[in-house]
């Protein structure tokens, strides 16, 4: 689904989605309580968060796994493989599609390997006896089944909190003073609007920020395309590199596309002579036989301290020895 409007404010919509979002927010503290939580031999380094829509959480899910690689460890990731059919694999780029092992799984792989299970703990165990000397989860912090060692919460500087109000009635998984209590840390993207740190005084905050890297375009005209949480993040990021979108084309989050919505899209692009512009994320879900009819817009982390975020996760490893 796309972001609602109704979740940045606390309007009749939300207001009267309230009651359920208050049976949703008692239903994950319940869960949290009553679950067994089981612990591997390996450190477990959690990138969640309490908002649901793009948040920038996988990639620093990937730029905090660069840094460990950085320093010698071989990280794995864990994930559920949300919108996937297989269950208890190692992904495998090569073989395995996004309707195999869903769409972030395989941008993760790009970076390092992934082990996909609805279990994080079997996740977890597989990817142990594959050769991981330590995890990374990109989401499940509201998942019980798996101890964290290390969670850091990504917020949106940009949204913030939204209306304050729990799923559906708003944006949050849970509550936020439930939340810091088990979080170790927060990671604050883009600018925060919200004074989302001030909130957040009783844990450290490291901040960042996405940027694109240079895209290449053969046509002056783009249309650009997406199906994530935000769209127009993606939409703000090419217009931060002066392409101006002659029309852009919202998709549900996480949506697999059918060959026939692809093919109107690339007939839409030559009838208009111009490019078509999508996420990674969206990239993946495209067959390689239409890929090259495609440009896909490449973000990254950039950290405002990295020093410091390195000093405090390697810190905290140190501890666990």
């Amino acid at each position: 689904m796309k972001t609602p409007a109704y979740w940045n404010k606390k309007n009749i919509i939300a207001k009267g989605l309230l009651p359920i979002g208050k049976l949703y927010e008692a239903a994950t503290s319940l869960r949290l309580i009553l679950k067994k939580t089981k612990k591997v031999s390996i450190p477990v380094i959690c990138i969640g968060n309490i908002t649901a829509g793009g948040t920038g959480k996988t990639p620093v899910a990937i730029a905090i796994t660069k840094l460990l690689q950085n320093k010698g460890y071989h990280p794995f990731f864990v994930s559920r493989g949300y919108g996937g059919k297989l269950n208890g694999i190692i992904v495998n780029s090569k073989i395995h599609s996004a309707k195999d092992v869903g769409d972030e799984p395989l941008i993760l792989t790009r970076q390092a390997p992934v082990s996909i299970n609805h279990n994080r703990f079997k996740a977890a165990k597989k990817a142990m006896d594959n050769g991981a000397d330590i995890i990374v989860m990109d989401d499940g912090f509201q998942n019980p089944s798996l101890y964290k060692d290390l969670s850091f919460l990504v917020f949106d500087g940009g949204v913030g909190l939204g209306n304050n109000y729990p799923i559906p009635a708003g944006p949050l998984r849970e509550n936020l003073n439930q939340a810091l209590k088990r979080a170790n840390a927060v990671l604050i993207i883009g600018n925060d609007q919200y004074n989302l740190e001030q909130k957040i005084s009783s844990l450290p905050v490291f901040k960042a920020k996405i940027i694109s890297l240079p895209l290449s375009l053969k046509k002056e005209k783009v249309i650009a395309f997406a199906g994530i949480g935000r769209p127009n993040k993606f939409y703000n990021s090419l217009q931060e590199q002066g392409i101006k979108p002659i029309k852009t084309i919202d998709f549900p989050d996480h949506h697999f596309y059918s060959e026939k919505e692809l093919k109107n899209l690339i007939t839409m692009a030559k009838e208009l002579n111009a490019d078509l512009v999508t996420t990674a994320k969206d990239f993946v879900k495209i067959p390689p036989s239409l890929q090259t009819e495609f440009n896909v817009l490449e973000i990254s982390v950039e950290w405002e301290n990295k020093e410091a975020l390195n000093h405090f996760i390697f810190t905290h490893l140190s501890t666990l020895k």
